[in-house]
């Protein structure tokens, strides 16, 4: 099945044309690396996913069946976001994050816990879960907002350089964590600039030039990043 099928999209902000008629399909249970050179529109690619860069033109489906434009919170519930800097909220402890997330996602409240507990062991914040958001490090808010995008089965996982931030230990954990939702059926579409990790996960890739799609498919015909062109 097509988790996600995206058609001629197209985003301008401020007259700047940031996606230039990008189309591709992501099938269930895949992992797409989204590469390009900064600038390149990758991060405004999956906000305009996400629904939070308006598209100029073109159509995003979800599951074959559902339209960004028409059933617009039903696609919200169908994808989890991990940006790539953590957006949290000042106000709230890491637990009240993670429930705050889980119940967004209507998870019963003991699979919920389950979940919690387990990722909270395995990226090492068993003894943050009181803290606010200002006491931890970057790596630690990292981790926070990377266990709540992970926290609900969602068809679709879109991830933004996954493993900024992050030590050697809770990358591993990470790279388990994307292997077993893929496992499950989840798509995952991700943008990272450490390829070499990717290849040997992703089946599939889409490279951005200039809002542009240059080329995409099996990850075993990407060799690299095309040099910059001088204008």
């Amino acid at each position: 099945m097509k988790t996600l099928e995206v058609v001629e999209l197209s985003v301008e902000i401020d007259q700047n044309l940031l996606i230039d008629h990008a189309s591709f399909t992501l099938e269930e249970g895949t992992i797409t690396a989204l590469v390009g050179h900064n600038g390149a529109g990758k991060s405004t690619l999956l906000k305009a996913i996400v629904g939070m860069l308006s598209k100029s033109q073109g159509k995003i489906i979800f599951n074959e069946t559902y339209h960004q434009d028409e059933d617009f919170l039903t696609c919200k519930l169908l994808l989890a976001y991990l940006p790539e800097e953590p957006m949290l909220l000042t106000e709230l402890t890491v637990m009240q994050h993670f429930q705050l997330y889980g119940m967004s996602y209507e998870l019963a409240k003991n699979e919920m816990n389950q979940r919690i507990e387990e990722m909270v062991k395995g990226f090492e914040l068993s003894d943050k879960l009181n803290e606010y958001p200002e006491s931890l490090s970057k790596g630690m808010r990292q981790k926070v907002q990377t266990i709540c995008a992970l926290l609900p089965d969602t068809p679709l996982l879109l991830i933004d350089e996954p493993f900024m931030g992050l030590d050697i230990y809770a990358i591993d954990y990470f790279e388990q964590l994307m292997k077993e939702k893929v496992a499950k059926g989840t798509t995952i579409l991700v943008t990272t600039h450490q390829l070499d990790r990717m290849k040997g996960m992703a089946d599939n890739y889409i490279m951005l030039q200039q809002g542009k799609i240059h080329s995409q498919g099996p990850i075993d015909q990407f060799v690299t990043i095309d040099r910059r062109m001088d204008e």
